[in-house]
């Protein structure tokens, strides 16, 4: 943290301003317009008439500050590289109880934008305050601008009261144990859909997650589910603020959690990572020609040193190059849970060979 206030006093003490960079610098400080780091973490990336916003995260000081004390907050740019502080999008409010309220946990909010209705619409990851990480919600917003301010609509569970596409009628009628006594059982159990199970009458638990608009403005909804044993893919409604009740299982009792999703001719490209909390780890890809359809694991797909902890970061987005054709950047997060404000972001060119995507380390560098 001191080196971040140094960079930002002297940027500040000779009237630099970050506005000027042409590259990206995986894991250094990132300044904005005000040479202060970006503060939009866990975050993505809408493109709209000719303006890029990253929505994310507002971090503060200290291991607390990994709750919402401010809100989530949304940075415009017309190349990339440089980024202005537009305010909090969405804010957290002091009525007690609110589901938003001031100490709840908003993590990995994503922008998409409706033709339509012609409303920007706001998804994100919602925990209430002082339960940990048992609410497991997903939370929408909307505003008639991308920078915001967004009105909050709602939280929950989705897709109560319905089964999975993929989930075969067999397993339906399984009766399951509350508690597995060996790790084999536990498995076993999570992949044929115990907790699915649970959850089945009041929703399914939607916990890391992202969104993605199709070529044919359908969207979808991706999500870490089932104490985050199960990624669910859900079809969003026409509007884009509720879900249609079609959804599938990915990976079942694989714990896969980040999703961050696009496509490239034709191809629908998916990376996640393992499920070790705040600690990096082995990141995961994975493939399909229908996003609704069978997936196809790849492996990892960071090569090189500290390929194991994905570069020591976690998947959140990944960005389609607007005029580069089907380029892409990965957006990643490099966690400081002790200092959350002073996380770094991993910014990396997403290549493919054979249709498998990966990621190879770049000190700087540029599209």
């Amino acid at each position: 943290m001191e080196k971040l206030l140094f960079a930002t006093f002297i940027f500040s003490l000779f009237g630099l301003s970050s506005n000027c960079q042409n590259t990206f610098n995986p894991g250094e400080i990132w300044l904005d317009s005000n040479n202060v780091h970006i503060n939009a973490h866990g975050g993505g990336v809408l493109y709209h008439q000719g303006v890029y916003y990253w929505v994310g995260e507002h971090k503060v000081a200290g291991k607390a500050g990994n709750k919402a004390e401010v809100g989530l907050r949304i940075y415009s740019s017309t190349n990339l590289y440089n980024w202005k502080n537009e305010g909090v999008g969405l804010a957290v409010v002091n009525e007690i109880g609110h589901d938003i309220e001031r100490g709840a946990i908003l993590e990995r909010p994503k922008i998409i934008y409706n033709k339509n209705t012609k409303k920007f619409v706001m998804w994100f990851h919602l925990e209430l305050k002082g339960k940990g990480y048992e609410a497991a919600r997903t939370a929408v917003a909307i505003s008639d601008a991308p920078e915001g301010p967004y009105t909050y609509l709602r939280s929950y569970r989705p897709n109560a009261g319905v089964w999975p596409l993929n989930y075969p009628d067999s397993l339906k009628k399984v009766t399951f144990k509350k508690e597995y006594k060996t790790w084999p059982e536990k498995i076993h159990a999570n992949t044929r859909g115990r907790f699915l199970h649970r959850d089945f009458e009041n929703g399914q638990m939607s916990r890391d997650m992202t969104v993605f608009v199709d070529s044919d403005e359908k969207a979808y909804h991706i999500t870490s589910s089932e104490e985050n044993q199960t990624l669910h893919i859900s079809e969003l409604s026409d509007d884009y603020t509720n879900f249609t009740g079609r959804y599938i299982r990915v990976f079942p009792g694989a714990a896969n959690e980040a999703p961050s999703i696009c496509k490239k001719e034709g191809v629908y490209y998916m990376i996640t990572s393992g499920c070790t909390g705040w600690k990096p780890n082995p990141a995961r890809s994975a493939k399909t020609t229908d996003i609704m359809g069978e997936w196809e694991s790849l492996g990892n797909p960071f090569l090189g040193e500290e390929a194991e902890t994905s570069f020591r970061s976690q998947s959140t987005h990944i960005i389609n190059i607007e005029g580069k054709g089907e380029q892409f950047i990965f957006m990643g997060d490099r966690w400081t849970p002790e200092n959350a404000i002073d996380g770094r972001y991993i910014w990396l060119p997403l290549e493919f060979i054979d249709e498998k995507p990966f990621l190879n380390w770049q000190n700087t560098w540029s599209y």
